[in-house]
């Protein structure tokens, strides 16, 4: 009987636990889902008799022995830093590995050791990264085999608030990790241009942002992500003129944003004392010290939802502005019961077949059904469930370490994504 064993069972592993137990009883396999929290495993798996709830920590190496040594196929939908203890122990009894997060060095240097396993570490396998890089492979891969030349490639992905529940200033609530919004962009982001490699300072990040039209949604603001050149040779564009790699929010959320992170709110080095500190006063003395007046209507909404007025005490201790600021944010942008999220994905390219120049768009998106089943839960969780299950039934033949960007991948997965509806829908205007 075939075995998956799922490590971490958080918010965005809901989907995906839903899926494997589907395949449980489908296929008759069996699924182990390990968690350090056995009651919020336990909630999830219920009474599904070939599906099995542990209580594990990770760092307990006799315990996850025994665990991936039952197992045919790991999932890991733990923190990235903590993927390669699984790793290693996936080298070591031989076990193929999936997980959503971006390749990191230590990984990397595994990769002779899984060659010679024989085995499958597959990764960024989720959302963004993952369906980003499946979905625009196929398009650039079918622009290439009719003869074209990708000449721009632009790739837009975020997690929104569906409109239905857009009820805040923000235009936005949490669907993925907090303290990853609180932080988003501190690297700054490099990207290219008309030929240019161009590079944006965190600090101008979310200054005038463009804006892009999506069919049904509208209008979305969007900023460049981190490192988009990383990615040139990895799509096969060495010779494309402009290759973006960006993220989704609402134009409002960007302006109000910006005025953060002038503000040092959303600063990780500045440290305060927050013990009788009211969110009011965090706010307010963050304005006084910048002698910024708050005579923006947007922006006195925007702050008067967060807490203009609000006297509740933040009482975290010593913490940075980015600590204080997440407490703050964590109660205001949570997804209520009934609320739903988004995802939007569009990829815009531009390309030459014979002289002529084309465009093609690809737009994706996908609301979540409450703020449990979220849709940012169903696109990372489901890719790796339905390459855990390929892999499994023979289905899949790479070996080594990869993420989806060959046919071999990206075909069947997007075939079965279809199937649970995540579908793409292309035009060609502009």
């Amino acid at each position: 009987m075939k075995h998956i064993l799922l490590f971490g069972a958080g918010k965005s592993a809901t989907v995906l636990i839903d899926y494997l137990k589907e395949t449980a009883t489908r296929k008759q396999w069996r699924v182990t889902i390990a968690d350090v929290n056995l009651a919020a495993v336990q909630s999830k798996v219920g009474g599904h008799p070939l599906v099995k709830a542990v209580g594990v920590s990770i760092e307990n190496e006799t315990e996850r022995n025994v665990l991936i040594k039952e197992a045919d196929v790991v999932i890991s939908m733990l923190p990235p830093a903590l993927h390669y203890i699984v790793a290693l122990d996936c080298v070591a009894f031989g076990k193929h590995l999936l997980t959503a997060s971006y390749v990191d060095d230590k990984i990397r240097q595994l990769e002779h050791k899984i060659k010679e396993k024989n085995i499958l570490f597959l990764c960024e396998m989720g959302l963004d990264p993952g369906i980003d890089h499946m979905s625009a492979m196929q398009m650039i891969n079918q622009i290439k085999n009719n003869g074209g030349r990708v000449t721009s490639f632009i790739s837009h992905c975020g997690g929104l608030v569906a409109p239905e529940s857009d009820d805040n200033p923000w235009h936005y609530k949490f669907s993925w990790n907090p303290r990853s919004v609180v932080v988003a962009g501190k690297t700054g982001a490099v990207y290219k241009e008309k030929y240019e490699v161009r590079s944006t300072k965190y600090e101008r990040l979310f200054a005038d942002c463009a804006e892009v039209n999506v069919k049904g949604i509208g209008q979305l603001a969007y900023y460049p992500n981190r490192d988009s050149l990383s990615y040139i040779s990895t799509y096969g564009l060495e010779e494309t003129e402009t290759f973006i790699r960006t993220t989704l929010r609402y134009a409002d959320f960007c302006k109000g944003w910006q005025v953060m992170i002038d503000l040092g709110l959303t600063d990780e080095g500045n440290m305060i004392d927050t013990d009788g500190l009211t969110v009011a006063a965090f706010l307010q003395n963050a304005f006084a010290a910048k002698n910024k007046p708050l005579d923006d209507q947007l922006l006195k909404d925007q702050f008067i939802f967060l807490g203009w007025n609000d006297d509740t005490l933040i009482n975290k201790g010593r913490c940075s502005s980015a600590d204080a600021l997440q407490f703050i944010l964590e109660k205001k942008w949570a997804l209520q019961p009934g609320d739903k999220d988004m995802i939007v994905m569009l990829h815009e390219i531009e390309y030459v077949v014979k002289s002529e120049k084309l465009k093609v768009k690809s737009e994706l998106v996908v609301k979540g059904e409450d703020n449990l089943h979220t849709a940012m839960a169903k696109t990372v969780g489901l890719p790796l469930g339905i390459a855990a299950t390929l892999l499994l039934d023979g289905k899949i033949s790479e070996r080594g370490l990869h993420i989806p960007i060959v046919a071999g991948i990206y075909e069947p997965v997007l075939k079965e994504l279809k199937v649970h509806g995540i579908v793409f829908h292309e035009n060609t205007g502009d």
